[in-house]
């Protein structure tokens, strides 16, 4: 098996990378051996991700994925298992570093419906049903994750060279420490946007690829607001088709707006810590007017 270049571009550069990497051929065989899967299409990827089309001995079509555990990813089937296929792809079974998944057209993601505001009407109807379930055992609190975001923003403050952004940063800090007592206990998807969602037999549409969290459901708008931006600038009113969006998503999931607001600008800041720690001195101009548009609308 060929490994695609999107993988070997991934994780080519460290050693832990390198490894998984050359056991990837057998790991993938002896899945297919384990589980009695037959190939039935090329083989895919994302950029963290090996995706294998397959069939089960029974006839039903699947996906074979294989994937490295990280902290983020690590409770994948936990998420998968709770929502029991309401609104996500079905698991079917799973292994350490390997799922077997209900079969989706990788071809239609919701990133190729044109129309924006049907487009976001599905990502709010799916997101109202997952965050609808209590975040279960061994999943990561966003609580601790927020307490250690302000922990971080001291330092990374200085590395911004722009007074706004650093004002900024500064802002988005505040109105997480206002929030931070009250995470939340929803179990979030955490990158659920156009190209996370997927059409399906079962479902017209479903969500893939959650790093599931316990939390407040504001913390899960981001991605989806970001998402596809080129179609909101080209509305030529970037402010009105922003809280549009915003709109759609909190009424869904009958959020607090002003408390949204501030979740979402500790996605923000979380984006920004990310950033820095790459070494970038701006802030993302996207998540800049996305944050700057929340706070001026904050009632």
């Amino acid at each position: 098996m060929k490994v695609p270049e999107a993988l070997t571009a991934s994780y080519h550069r460290t050693d832990w990378g390198r490894a998984w990497l050359a056991a990837l051929p057998d790991r993938t065989a002896d899945a297919l051996d384990r589980w009695e899967l037959r190939p039935d299409g090329p083989v895919g990827s994302g950029m963290a991700s090996l995706v294998l089309p397959v069939v089960r001995v029974d006839g039903t079509p699947a996906v074979l994925k294989l994937q490295p555990v990280t902290e983020d990813n690590a409770a994948a089937p936990i998420g998968l298992r709770t929502w029991d296929g309401d609104g996500a792809v079905r698991l079917l079974d799973h292994e350490p570093g390997a799922m077997l998944l209900e079969r989706l057209d990788a071809s239609r993601p919701l990133s190729s419906v044109a129309d924006d505001e049907v487009a976001m009407g599905v990502l709010a109807d799916l997101l109202a049903r997952l965050v609808a379930v209590r975040a279960p055992a061994g999943v990561r609190r966003l609580a601790d994750i927020a307490a250690d975001m302000l922990d971080q923003v001291p330092a990374a403050e200085p590395a911004l060279r722009s007074p706004a952004d650093r004002s900024l940063l500064r802002t988005c800090a505040s109105a997480v420490a206002e929030v931070v007592g009250e995470a939340g206990d929803r179990l979030l998807h955490w990158d659920l946007h156009h190209d996370n969602v997927l059409a399906g037999a079962r479902e017209p549409w479903l969500a893939i690829d959650p790093e599931p969290l316990s939390g407040d459901p504001g913390f899960d708008l981001l991605p989806a607001l970001d998402g596809r931006w080129d179609t909101v600038v080209a509305t030529g009113d970037v402010p009105r088709t922003t809280l549009r969006r915003f709109d759609q998503l909190t009424a869904a999931t009958n959020l607090d707006r002003p408390r949204a607001t501030a979740w979402t600008l500790a996605r923000v800041l979380q984006n920004a810590l990310w950033d820095i720690e790459d070494g970038e001195t701006a802030l993302n101009p996207t998540q800049v007017t996305i944050a700057r548009v929340l706070l001026d609308h904050r009632t």
